[in-house]
């Protein structure tokens, strides 16, 4: 036990980056609002992009494409979009959106930073250093924006 104890020490104390606590990714709730009956506002969506150092442009585009809606940019820098949206609908794509283009695939880490050369992305680690291609963004998961009855009454 000493023994074991003694290693653990020494590692700690050549290697302190080695053992620490793994960071959580955490992100604040994103501020969704309706304005009038058929538009919807996601407040703080630039304060998001920034957290997860990812450019905003890059974040709307994939709402735009997994919401299927379109919208833009207005003055107090709010994302104003087209159809009627819940925070839980934002809050899943954008945990799609961190998943496939914030965490690092080798060590899980939030510490990355997406470069685009030529048509392509690529997600560099800043904790690892890796470098893994990520898709472009495209229609792919569609978030349950509407109730799955309205959705089968509709298929029927």
């Amino acid at each position: 036990r000493q023994l074991l104890s003694r290693v653990f020490k020494i590692i700690r104390h050549n290697n302190p980056d080695l053992i620490g606590e793994k960071k959580k990714y955490t992100l604040v709730p994103p501020q969704v609002m309706k304005e009038g009956t058929k538009k919807s506002i996601f407040a703080n969506v630039v304060d998001i992009a920034r957290r997860m150092r990812r450019e905003p442009d890059h974040l709307i585009q994939y709402l735009f494409a997994e919401l299927g809606t379109s919208g833009s940019i207005d003055g107090a820098q709010r994302l104003v979009m087209k159809g009627r949206f819940q925070q839980k609908h934002i809050e899943n794509v954008l945990k799609h959106y961190i998943v496939e283009y914030v965490t690092c695939k080798t060590c899980r880490s939030g510490d990355t930073i997406l470069t685009k050369e030529n048509r392509l992305f690529f997600l560099q680690c800043q904790s690892c250093g890796s470098t893994k291609s990520v898709s472009a963004i495209k229609q792919g998961f569609l978030a349950q924006a509407t109730k799955r009855s309205a959705m089968r009454n509709a298929a029927a």
